[in-house]
């Protein structure tokens, strides 16, 4: 089928910005050259839904460099990246996605991708998996499994497997080590600032940054937060997490009494309406909005647009309502993903090992899905023990190994 993407004109662009990430990825130029050899994916069809930018190019071209047959499609409407698009096209795969789909166009291009008939699907938040189990069901056939790469993903998923209607084994490549402790926390922490300051061009220093959700997410997005120089504040719904933001040196409260001091707020929760009317009748004239989550539901913009008596574009990527009684809230990135949305999403050496880890888990659901069954899965402890020493090679760090005698000692004790 062909490719349905904005402007083919563009690859020139796309192919500089995978070229960058190509350099600061060494784990995936790894397998890279094991994966030219040995061609793990020859004759496999698969389709990728990640958001649509740089690295993930690099990940569905390793993947066609394996053997594979790659479609790829977005996992955000605002996240996709023309020009990266076009520079997949050129290299000889099929792309369905541009930057600004309606919710039709958006979906529409996912059916694409899935027109494919995969054997594999990598996955980032779910879409593909509910489509395949809703109204494609008739692709089902073809699906061996695939990866989740979200922890948004991952709760659908679980409450699939729960009800009982998961049909094919997915990998919960979110749920790794080298993933949340590594992407969630430092990648987050790192690209929703990036988002924020290249969106507002305002200090943080000195302001009262209220993090909605105590995560790993969460959580590298606090520690940011106070390395810039706020006053952090947490709200939390899960007493354990709340007591170690506060361990952690932050402080805690219901959103209802941060939404009264907090100057800039960012949701992470994966839930919905966690800021809405109420709190938008307390907030500071001035207040700014994002979203870090996987949907834009976390910031209720419906009740938001209905509270407003005028409306104004602030800047691009900030939109201004303003209440009834004079003051203006700001939202980035229409409650999008604001890392993403507003920015390139996670730096190139993170996204190395979550991406290094996608790559090996879809050649284990590959090799092993027919004794997998039907379930959510952790990526196995061994992939996700190479992938930290490939990452400690990279960097030329080496580490120490038992002996046989502490082996031996350490088993006594199993």
């Amino acid at each position: 089928m062909k490719s349905v993407i904005r402007d083919i004109n563009l690859a020139k662009s796309g192919r500089q910005k995978i070229n960058w990430v190509r350099k600061n990825m060494p784990l995936l130029r790894s397998l890279e050259e094991e994966f030219s050899k040995t061609k793990p994916f020859q004759g496999v069809r698969i389709t990728v839904s990640v958001h649509l930018e740089a690295k993930t190019a690099y990940l569905a071209k390793l993947l066609a460099i394996g053997g594979g047959e790659v479609s790829v499609t977005g996992s955000n409407p605002l996240s996709t990246q023309d020009d990266v698009a076009a520079a997949l096209v050129e290299d000889g795969l099929d792309v369905y996605a541009w930057y600004n789909a309606t919710e039709e166009e958006f979906k529409e291009h996912l059916n694409l991708a899935l027109g494919y008939k995969p054997n594999i699907i990598i996955d980032d938040g779910g879409d593909l998996v509910h489509l395949l189990h809703t109204e494609r069901t008739e692709l089902l056939p073809h699906v061996m499994g695939g990866c989740e790469e979200t922890t948004t993903g991952v709760i659908r998923l679980k409450a699939m497997e729960k009800e009982g209607v998961l049909k094919f084994p997915m990998v919960a490549v979110n749920n790794a080590y080298c993933k949340y402790l590594f992407d969630n926390r430092y990648g987050t922490g790192q690209s929703v600032w990036d988002g924020i300051n290249r969106t507002t061009n305002l200090i943080v220093a000195g302001k009262n940054v209220v993090v909605v959700g105590y995560g790993w997410c969460g959580k590298g997005i606090a520690m940011r937060a106070k390395g810039l120089g706020a006053s952090v504040i947490v709200c939390e719904v899960d007493p354990i997490k709340a007591a170690e933001a506060v361990m952690d040196g932050f402080k805690v409260m219901p959103m209802d009494d941060a939404a009264k001091i907090g100057d800039l707020f960012i949701t992470v929760t994966g839930c919905i309406r966690v800021i809405h009317r109420d709190h938008f009748k307390v907030m500071k004239d001035g207040a700014i909005l994002c979203n870090a989550g996987h949907f834009d539901v976390e910031v209720s913009v419906t009740e938001l647009e209905e509270m407003a008596v005028r409306k104004e574009e602030q800047r691009k990527n900030i939109m201004g309502y303003m209440m009834e009684d004079g003051r203006w809230i700001n939202l980035l990135a229409e409650g999008r993903l604001v890392n993403l949305a507003a920015g390139d999403g996670h730096p190139a050496e993170i996204m190395d090992m979550s991406f290094a880890l996608q790559a090996m888990s879809a050649k284990y659901v590959l090799e092993n899905h027919s004794k997998l069954g039907n379930k959510v899965l952790d990526v196995p402890e061994e992939i996700d023990r190479k992938v930290a020493l490939m990452k400690l090679k990279s960097w030329g760090v080496a580490i120490d190994e038992l002996t046989e005698e502490q082996k031996k000692y350490l088993d006594s004790w199993c």
